[in-house]
């Protein structure tokens, strides 16, 4: 069974308010990563139609802050699908609604398993890649799976291997005292 994105894709808009503010007078970032992943279990549910879990969250960069009294809208579609997971590409701009302005604020992926009513993962239909766009899209998510494996294995403590990094770190903002092997 496949499905089109467009049949799971939602966005959703909010006004953002002084209660959603940090200390610096700033939209919180720990709320609108709240609302990432509502708006991802949203799209990874309609899509799958079952109840979805967060697996994992991809690279979330804060572009640009969003103000209080602006509006912000999330946007989500599903990116990629395997046997019981999906990626959820979400997309975060602000708007002044005084100047109209736009900002796009992130884009991050979420990693949603979906599941039966006894917790246990089942099978998500597949998406149709209908436009280029869908295609790298997907080609995208497989390359950053490839990226994530190798960058577990290289690092775990029994295969990292120091000296393949010394170079790189000269110029960091670090000092090395190894006296262990």
């Amino acid at each position: 069974m496949f499905r089109t994105t467009e049949e799971s894709q939602i966005t959703i808009t909010q006004l953002m308010l002084p209660s959603h503010s940090n200390f610096s007078g700033k939209i919180h970032g720990g709320y609108i990563l709240g609302l990432m992943d509502q708006i991802a279990f949203a799209c990874a549910s309609k899509h799958s139609r079952n109840y979805c879990v967060t697996a994992s969250v991809n690279k979330v960069d804060f572009l640009n802050p969003i103000e209080v009294g602006e509006l912000v809208t999330l946007k989500a579609s599903v990116n990629y699908t395997g046997r019981t997971s999906m990626v959820i590409g979400v997309r975060i701009e602000s708007e002044n609604i005084q100047t109209g302005e736009k900002k796009h604020c992130n884009s991050s992926y979420f990693t949603m398993v979906a599941k039966d009513e006894n917790g246990k993962n089942v099978p998500v239909p597949g998406i149709i890649l209908d436009t280029k766009n869908k295609v790298r899209r997907f080609a995208r998510s497989i390359a950053r799976q490839e990226q994530a494996k190798n960058r577990t294995t290289a690092f775990r403590t029994s295969e990292f291997k120091m000296e393949l990094y010394l170079d790189s770190l000269k110029d960091q903002n670090a000092k090395i005292e190894v006296t262990e092997s």
